[in-house]
């Protein structure tokens, strides 16, 4: 999964921000990854669970909600989130425009070179596995 040609050295931010796809991975290494994501007013991440991951999402713009094991709780650009492996969790965009994230998974949750333009695209994909 790893791929060390990838550049260490990323303005996540601004390439957060630039991020018009609802996800694509950025750098994938052997035991972690950042991917950005990009989620419409009104779509959802959707309700997941990773057993064997850990996950930090930050905001860089938009509002929305974190519902983690059932609890909502609004969220605003700058903020961290800390899933814990095991823990239920989705995050849903409720402001009037798209709320871009970038998250790291470790270890990695998506093969290296990811990219989804939209959530129905990340839906089928995932279905496929």
């Amino acid at each position: 999964m790893s791929n060390a040609s990838e550049p260490a050295i990323v303005p996540i931010l601004k390439r957060t921000l630039a991020n018009d796809d609802f996800r694509q991975t950025v750098i994938t290494g052997e035991k972690c990854q950042v991917v950005l994501m990009t989620i419409q007013p009104g779509e959802e991440i959707g309700a997941e669970v990773h057993g064997g991951h850990d996950q930090v999402l930050v905001l860089a713009e938009g509002r929305g909600q974190a519902v983690l094991d059932g609890q909502a709780t609004e969220v605003e650009a700058n903020d961290l989130i800390f899933v814990h492996a095991g823990v239920e969790h989705n995050f849903i965009n409720t402001g009037d425009r798209p709320l871009k994230l970038y998250t790291l998974y470790a270890p990695p949750e998506h093969e290296a070179g990811t990219r989804h333009a939209t959530k129905s695209e990340a839906d089928a994909a995932e279905h496929d596995h």
